[in-house]
């Protein structure tokens, strides 16, 4: 392979010369259901009653479409490796590459070692702890197991690896149709709650409530575009991949959100095992009942279904961690060995052709957030995933604001580059994207701004009317501070840019003259 992310460049050179192309379209589109489709949000969504399936559909049409449009043309038109990084530094210079590829990284071991590994531990102690509690040891001994399995999967070469994404799709089409087709046995055995039209209303409240998480869950697109070099053919099946993928995860996320609706009351669904919950009730159509306190008891068969759905909840969850760490640990060691990050992290392992220190970097920071949200929080499960989600989805979001407008700019700086495929009414589709995504990060940071501030139909659950102030710390200062430290490895990459710059000027230099 010859360097491709600019001339001369040595470093890229010798590290884009140990990668494979493995990644074929089928093997994209698995991965980018693996990566949108996260099984441990499902319930966040849930649990806001029938309005939540209205937005979900609303900002599908207004969101969902015009970013898999976006990053169609992107990904085709510009296929090297490191996708979304390499994206915004050609856009916007170095600086802007390094702290928003550092913004898109940090989620995602921070999102394995808190909200995944425990989601993990909650459905294995659902179905095979009778929804008795672990101890701490174990909840750390199970999550520690869950971080490195999955940083192991990433290390793997994309000719294994990617079969631990398939492998993931079908478990979530499995777990998924299984789970569907019993809510409707269930509801014809038990009846269902009759949601009304009128919880279907959508409300400002209730988006404010759920702008967050659901473009949190629409958001992927783009990942395997960090392995771009790695695909066989990009300009053709990146496209292909998407417009399937995006209709495949609507349908993973609409059909169970509607189960959920209908099997559990939406005041009964808890953010943390709201899916598990709903499962362990209707899988007793194979065999357990539903107590009149709403205990649930499994036996013969359907403990047997409902250990394989536990099973089946655990993998899908693993899978979401991988596929995001396989892509964003790309992006960040491309941007070592582009000079927006330590060098050091700008290593691809010689014969797996992946980035394996940054890979064992990813598990360290993921078992630190681990242990240390499990002191900090003493063990509760449920606040441990509420502060962890709350600081995912906010970095997360965040980093789009340069990668969407990155297609606006590239279209005016390099119009020459062949487009396999355009977006329409890019202009007009971006401004769009771009306000949603502003205002969901404003209501992040500060729920109901500007117009009721910390209200009561905007503040977060847990929270008091006087405590506007330490939220709004809470949720800016890591954003902030995330924020300095990509600053602090653009500093660090600058020898590697200075070198790069020397070595394009000696090729152009080395040029015959006409």
């Amino acid at each position: 392979m010859t360097a491709t992310i600019e001339p001369g460049s040595a470093p890229a050179a010798e590290e884009s010369a140990k990668l494979q192309r493995h990644f074929g379209r089928f093997d994209i589109l698995f991965f980018l259901i693996c990566t949108i489709v996260g099984v441990d949000t499902i319930a966040s969504v849930a649990g806001a009653g029938g309005e939540a399936f209205t937005w979900m559909v609303v900002l599908a049409v207004v969101f969902f479409v015009p970013q898999a449009l976006l990053f169609a043309e992107l990904g085709s038109a510009f296929p090297q490796e490191g996708g979304p990084y390499l994206w915004t530094r050609m856009a916007f210079g170095h600086l802007a590459g390094a702290i928003n590829n550092f913004l898109y990284w940090v989620t995602n071991p921070v999102w394995l070692g808190g909200t995944l590994a425990i989601s993990a531990v909650v459905a294995l102690q659902t179905f095979f702890n009778d929804g008795a509690d672990f101890g701490t040891p174990a909840v750390l001994a199970i999550s520690v197991v869950f971080i490195w399995v999955a940083v192991l999967a990433a290390v793997l070469s994309f000719r294994i690896g990617k079969w631990i994404t398939t492998v993931g799709a079908f478990a979530r089409f499995v777990l998924l149709g299984l789970f569907t087709v019993c809510v409707v046995v269930y509801a014809s055995q038990h009846g269902v709650h009759g949601l009304g039209a009128s919880s279907f209303l959508p409300t400002m409240g209730g988006f404010v409530a759920l702008v967050g998480v659901l473009l949190f869950n629409y958001v992927g697109f783009e990942l395997p575009s960090a392995a771009g070099e790695e695909m066989r053919d990009p300009k053709r099946d990146v496209p292909f991949a998407i417009a399937r993928s995006a209709v495949a995860s609507f349908l993973l996320y609409a059909i169970p959100i509607l189960g959920i609706l209908l099997v559990i009351p939406a005041d009964n669904v808890t953010n943390f095992g709201g899916l598990v919950d709903a499962m362990k009730s209707v899988f007793t159509v194979f065999g357990g009942s539903v107590g009149a306190d709403g205990t649930v008891t499994l036996t013969g068969l359907g403990q047997v279904v409902g250990d394989l759905g536990a099973i089946l909840f655990v993998l899908c969850v693993l899978t979401s961690g991988v596929t995001w760490i396989m892509g964003s640990d790309r992006a960040l060691a491309v941007s070592g060995y582009d000079g927006a990050a330590p060098r050091f992290l700008g290593v691809l392992h010689s014969t797996l052709g992946t980035p394996v220190r940054v890979n064992v970097f990813s598990g360290i920071i993921s078992t630190l957030v681990l242990v240390l949200a499990q002191v900090i929080t003493q063990g509760s499960a449920a606040k441990f995933f509420g502060a962890v989600l709350g600081v995912t989805i906010s970095t997360t979001l965040v980093s789009y604001l340069l990668i969407y407008p990155a297609l606006w700019k590239l279209r005016r700086t390099r119009p020459d580059v062949p487009r396999p495929f355009r977006m329409p009414y890019h202009r007009v589709l971006t401004v769009v994207l771009m306000a949603l995504l502003a205002f969901t990060v404003v209501q992040l940071i500060a729920p109901g701004a500007p117009f009721a501030w910390f209200g009561d139909d905007y503040r977060p659950d847990g929270w008091k009317a006087g405590e506007a102030g330490l939220y709004l710390a809470t949720e800016l200062v890591p954003v902030l501070v995330f924020i300095g430290v990509g600053v602090l490895f653009w500093w660090l990459g600058a020898p590697t840019r200075r070198a790069n710059a020397a070595a394009e000027r000696a090729a152009h230099e080395a040029l015959p003259v006409e």
